[in-house]
Order: structure tokens, then C-alpha cells, then sequence
């Protein structure tokens, strides 16, 4: 295992420690997709609900409750004033892989919560299990890889939160509505190769989206 690998694990593992004592992002995100979730469920009661408005929910759910936690990690940096440490002693780039890990990390606790207490609660009906966790995941993945870096920007700004959200709402329509579609042929049971081209989006955005960010990290880190 190369230097540069494990010191990015070493900085992942530093935020989880940091995170399993303080619970910040994840009693957030737990809360909020809970809470969300038992309200949408009694909004809908006996109501039949079609695949399309599933999707629907299931990305909204996704996408506010990440809101809630994923821009944490480069924001206590900035609070707790650790990041000027940070700058000095460690790349940027282990800093941007570390803190996308995390993302990453919150991402599948968000999922691991929400995905059966959806299907459980809602009634949820999976022709196909695999192709609907494929989409899940995918999408999950492209929205931690653009939220990461927009929370490096935010973080030193005075109103965090709301320039948080004006700033990935618009970085992540693209995953959004791709990951909608998808899940909504996935719940429908729909041909594979329908959702094809929605998943290529899914794979293409991260890639692209870490790529970029990777490139420009050590200016918005340095600025």
C-alpha cells in the first residue's frame, strides 16, 4: 500500500473517530431521513402510490438528508480550527480523497438506514432488488462526489447552509433526474437496457465530477 493511500485512510479514519464521538452527521442524517420518511408515510396512508412517485421520494429523502450531514466534515475543520493544520502538514490531494471517503462513508449509513425501512414501511414492491440497490448506489455515489467539493467552498463562508444548498442543487440535477428515472424503471420492472442510459449518466458524473475536483481542490483549498 503506497504513502499516499494510507495516509488518506489515516485522514478517513481520524473523521470517523472524530464522528462516532461528537454523532453530529449521523444522528442528522438518521433523524432527518427517519423523520421524513414516517411523514411521507402518513401523508400517502392507504394510498396506492405509482413507481414514478416511489422515485420520487426516494431521492428527495436521499438528497435533503445528505444535505443535512455531508457538508460536516470540511466544516468542523473550519470551526474547530484545524484546517490551517490540515493545509500544512497534508496534501491536498489525501485531504480531497479523505474527505470524499468520508462522504462516501455517511452515504452507505444513510442508505443502510433508509433503504429498508423504505421498502418496509412504504410496501415497497422490487421486481428487481439488484438493479434498484445498483441505481441506489450509483446515485448516492455521484451526490457525496459533488457535495464534497462544494463543502470545501462553503466551509469558510458565513451562511454555510444556505449556500450549500443553492450551490448542489443545481450541480446535482443531472444525477437527479437520472437517478429518478432509473428507479422508477427499476421499481416498474422495466427492460435493462431502458435504463442504460441512465446509468452510464450515473457512472459518467462521479467520474467526471472527482476528476474536476481533484484538479481544483488545491485552490479552493488554498484560498
Amino acid at each position: 500500500m503506497s504513502s499516499w493511500v494510507r495516509r488518506v485512510l489515516a485522514l478517513t479514519a481520524k473523521d470517523i473517530r472524530c464522528e462516532l464521538r461528537t454523532r453530529y452527521a449521523l444522528n442528522a442524517l438518521a433523524m432527518f431521513a427517519v423523520i421524513t420518511l414516517i411523514v411521507v408515510g402518513l401523508t400517502i396512508g392507504q394510498e396506492v402510490v405509482s413507481s414514478s412517485l416511489h422515485a420520487s421520494f426516494i431521492w428527495i429523502i436521499i438528497l435533503f438528508s445528505s444535505m443535512q450531514a455531508l457538508a460536516a466534515s470540511f466544516i468542523k475543520e473550519e470551526e474547530s480550527k484545524t484546517a490551517d493544520t490540515l493545509r500544512i502538514f497534508a496534501d491536498p490531494g489525501v485531504v480531497y480523497a479523505g474527505k470524499l471517503l468520508f462522504s462516501l462513508a455517511l452515504s452507505v449509513f444513510l442508505l443502510v438506514i433508509l433503504v429498508p425501512l423504505y421498502i418496509v414501511l412504504m410496501d415497497l414492491d422490487l421486481p428487481s432488488v439488484s438493479r434498484f440497490l445498483l441505481v441506489v448506489a450509483l446515485g448516492s455515489f455521484g451526490i457525496a462526489s459533488a457535495t464534497t467539493i462544494i463543502a470545501a467552498i462553503v466551509s469558510k463562508a458565513s451562511v454555510k447552509g444556505a449556500l450549500f444548498a443553492v450551490l448542489s442543487f443545481p450541480l446535482l440535477l443531472p444525477v437527479l433526474l437520472s437517478a429518478m428515472t432509473a428507479t422508477d424503471i427499476a421499481l416498474q420492472g422495466g427492460n435493462p437496457a431502458d435504463m442504460w442510459n441512465y446509468i452510464k449518466i450515473l457512472i459518467a458524473y462521479p467520474i467526471i465530477v472527482i476528476t474536476l475536483s481533484y484538479i481544483l481542490f488545491e485552490y479552493v483549498w488554498s484560498e
